[in-house]
C-alpha cells in the first residue's frame, strides 16, 4: 500500500510538471472560440442550447444558467473547451467505479461549471464559478491524451464538476484516447439530454450516475433540477452496452427513507438490472449544508441491506471507515470476498478473467 502511494505521489508530480510547461507554452496566447454542439438558431438573434433538460433560450452575448456556454455573434461557443481547473491522479477506486479494472489509476480531469446546483456539493469551488473565474490552464485534447500517456495511468476520468459542461472537449478528448489505447470513465450526476449522450457513449467506457434521491421535490429543493431526466440517463446508459455504477449521497432525514430506497432499488433491478453496481455514501457536511450532520454508519449499512433483498447483486457503502464490509465485493454465487478492499486500496483480488476464482462464477463488470 505504501509503494502504491508513493508511486501515485510521483506521477501527479509529473504530472504537474508537464501541465505547468504546457501552461507557460500557452500562457500568453489568446485560445480560440470552440463552436458548442447541440443548439438551435431562435428568432431575433437567440440560440437554444440542446445539450441538457434546462434547454436554455440565450441571448445575444449571455450563457445558459450553467455559466459554460455563450450566445457569441450568432453561434453558441463551449467556454470550457481545452480549459481545464483540475488534473491529478487517483484510484479508480475514488470515483467510485469497483466494477471497472480495480486496483488501476485515473488520470482525473475537470473544467469549472455545472448544470445543476446541489447545496451539498463537496466541489463548489470550481463547480459554482464560470471558467474564467477558475485557475485553468489552456490545454488541447490532443496534449492532453499525451499528457495521460506520459503519467502511465489506465484511463481518463472525466470528474470533480459535471463533465456535461465541458461536453465537446470530453468527446474529443475521449476519441483520441481511445487511438491511444487509454479508455475514458465519465463521473456524471446524469442531466444530460439523451442524443448528446447516445453520441457521448461511442466513445467512453464506464458512466457512474449520481442518483441524488428516488423523489422529485428532493430534487427541486435540494439539486435544483428534475428526476426523470437522470434516470432515463441510467436507462440510456445501459441499453448501450458502457459500463454502469450508480452512487446514492445518503443525506441524513432527506433522502434516507428506507421504503423510498427500496423503491428506487426496485426500479434500478427492473431498468439497470441486478448486476449494476450500487454504492450508498456517508454525506459530510458541505457547501451550504454544513448545519446537517453526518450519516451515521448505521444507516447506510442499513440502505445496502435492502439493496440485497431486493436482489441487487453488488452492494457497497462510501465513506465508512476503512475495513467495513460494504468496502468488499461478494460473488453473488458462492458468497465468498472476491474483492478486498482497504479504503482506496486493493488487499485482494479473487477474479481470474472476469470470474470468481473460487466457484467460476462470471462477475459483472470489466475486470482486465
Amino acid at each position: 500500500m505504501f509503494k502504491k502511494i508513493i508511486f501515485i505521489a510521483f506521477a501527479v508530480i509529473q504530472i504537474l510538471c508537464y501541465a505547468y510547461a504546457d501552461f507557460q507554452k500557452y500562457n500568453d496566447a489568446n485560445p480560440p472560440e470552440h463552436t458548442a454542439l447541440y443548439w438551435e438558431k431562435l428568432a431575433g438573434g437567440y440560440i437554444r442550447c440542446l445539450l441538457c433538460p434546462w434547454k436554455c433560450t440565450i441571448a445575444p452575448g449571455q450563457r445558459g444558467m450553467c455559466r459554460t456556454r455563450k450566445n457569441s455573434v450568432g453561434g453558441l461557443t463551449a467556454l470550457t473547451y481545452s480549459r481545464p481547473c483540475t488534473i491529478n491522479v487517483d484510484p479508480v477506486e475514488k470515483k467510485p467505479f469497483f466494477h471497472f479494472l480495480p486496483g488501476s489509476r485515473a488520470f482525473s480531469i475537470a473544467a469549472a461549471g455545472c448544470n445543476v446546483g446541489c447545496k451539498f456539493c463537496q466541489n463548489w469551488n470550481i463547480s459554482k464559478i464560470a471558467p474564467e473565474e477558475s485557475d485553468s490552464l489552456y490545454i488541447t485534447p490532443e496534449e492532453m491524451v499525451k499528457l495521460a500517456v506520459k503519467s502511465r495511468a489506465d484511463m481518463i476520468a472525466y470528474t470533480y464538476t459535471e463533465p456535461t459542461v465541458y461536453y465537446e472537449y470530453m468527446v474529443e478528448i475521449s476519441s483520441l484516447a481511445r487511438k491511444a489505447g487509454i479508455r475514458s470513465v465519465v463521473v456524471s450526476c446524469g442531466y444530460i439530454n439523451r442524443e448528446p449522450l447516445k453520441y457521448l457513449l461511442k466513445y467512453v467506457d464506464a458512466y457512474k450516475v449520481d442518483l441524488k434521491a428516488f423523489n422529485e421535490k428532493y430534487y427541486e429543493d435540494i439539486v435544483g433540477a428534475r428526476l426523470a431526466p437522470v434516470l432515463e440517463t441510467i436507462k440510456t446508459v445501459k441499453d448501450s452496452g458502457v459500463h454502469l455504477e450508480i452512487v446514492y449521497l445518503v443525506v441524513p432525514t432527506l433522502n434516507d427513507n428506507p421504503d423510498e430506497v427500496r423503491e428506487m432499488c426496485r426500479w434500478l433491478v427492473k431498468n439497470a438490472g441486478k448486476n449494476v453496481p450500487l454504492h450508498f455514501t456517508r454525506f459530510h457536511p458541505n457547501y451550504k449544508m454544513r448545519d446537517y450532520p453526518n450519516t451515521p454508519v448505521s444507516v447506510v449499512e442499513k440502505l445496502r441491506g435492502i439493496a440485497i433483498e431486493e436482489g441487487i447483486n453488488y452492494v457497497y457503502t462510501g465513506n465508512v471507515p476503512p475495513g467495513t464490509a460494504g468496502e468488499n465485493t461478494y460473488c453473488p454465487n458462492c458468497k465468498k470476498t472476491i474483492i478486498k478492499r482497504l479504503g482506496f486500496g486493493i488487499e485482494e483480488n479473487s477474479i481470474i478473467a472476469g470470474k470468481c476464482r473460487f466457484c467460476g462464477f462470471k462477475i459483472s463488470g470489466v475486470f482486465e
